[in-house]
């Protein structure tokens, strides 16, 4: 199907097209501020509780603490290496019994849900295994860019010059993180699955737009977010929006979706200073004191080699 042949038929065209029903209720164990829990309750807001969510372990895992719990959704903790697995699992499963005759098909979605250390690194062979299967599922990775849930260590996802738990600022070692992000997009992207998109809790509609996108297809239906964490990059809760916003406003945090063989990106960036970003979290404060121009300026082209790899030029000097 060409891209022209692809029209969406959601209902979701505002804000106040938002659905008022609320899978994911109030009062959880997730830190103050935390844009992951956003994007989840955007998530299932437009899914529907008729889902199954399939967790690996990670800061996600707090939602569900023993006898408790705020979501009217089904739940499989897993493995942090695993996730996908028990996706096909349950899908297996239920279409044996509906082909059996022995329950109904009543459109039960399985949601796979990791954070960036089970989506980049130690999931990465299960999760190319379900896309390659063309596995019916969903599977949101929330990006804090780091293993947050046991202390924020660096993963496949921390991005150059971030200091983390395993990459902090000495003498021997005054850049915290040097190397680049993993692209996972491209990664996924590489498998073809149904539908691919990157989310933030600071663009809901955007977000659930996509959702409901993916709704209408069959297939692996891939999500990445921008997890905004007060705890792990270092900034009031209360700026945990703001900061998602600033993540795509500068052009670090491209939102975009692949469907149907091409790359579309569905928010075209102001491009503010990166500085503006990096500045709101002391996980970057050794960039400013001293300044390290050095290390801003490769931030800053790789800000700039992204977009022009798209024929897209900054109107401004990110």
């Amino acid at each position: 199907m060409a891209e022209a042949d692809f029209k969406p038929r959601g209902k979701i065209r505002t804000v106040r097209d938002t659905p008022r029903e609320e899978p994911l209720s109030p009062g959880s164990s997730m830190c103050a501020g935390c844009g992951a829990q956003t994007m989840i309750r955007l998530f299932l807001k437009v899914i529907g509780e008729n889902a199954v969510i399939v967790n690996a372990a990670g800061c996600m895992t707090l939602l569900q603490t023993y006898p408790y719990s705020n979501l009217s959704t089904g739940w499989l903790y897993t493995a942090f290496a695993c996730a996908p697995a028990g996706a096909q699992g349950i899908r297996d499963a239920l279409d044996s019994l509906i082909s059996q005759g022995k329950i109904k098909d009543q459109g039960l979605k399985v949601v796979v849900l990791t954070g960036d250390g089970a989506a980049y690194d130690i999931g990465l062979q299960s999760t190319s295994a379900a896309i390659d299967r063309q596995l019916d599922f969903y599977y949101l990775c929330y990006d804090n860019e780091a293993y947050g849930n046991t202390g924020f260590q660096e993963s496949g996802a921390t991005p150059y010059a971030s200091r983390t738990a395993t990459s902090p600022i000495g003498p021997a070692n005054p850049l915290g993180t040097t190397k680049k992000k993993k692209d996972l997009f491209e990664i996924w992207m590489a498998h073809h699955p149904a539908y691919l998109a990157t989310i933030s809790p600071a663009y809901p509609l955007d977000l659930m737009k996509k959702v409901e996108e993916a709704t209408q297809l069959r297939g692996p239906k891939m999500f990445i977010g921008f997890a905004s964490c007060p705890t792990g990059m270092g900034f009031d809760p209360s700026l945990s929006i703001e900061v998602a916003k600033l993540a795509v406003e500068t052009g670090i945090w491209p939102l975009k979706k692949y469907v149907n063989g091409k790359v579309i990106h569905t928010i075209i960036p102001h491009f503010t200073a990166v500085e503006n970003y990096l500045k709101t979290q002391s996980r970057f404060a050794h960039l400013f004191n001293p300044r390290n121009e050095e290390a801003i300026s490769r931030i800053r082209k790789q800000v700039l080699d992204y977009w022009e790899s798209f024929g897209i030029k900054p109107n401004a000097a990110p």
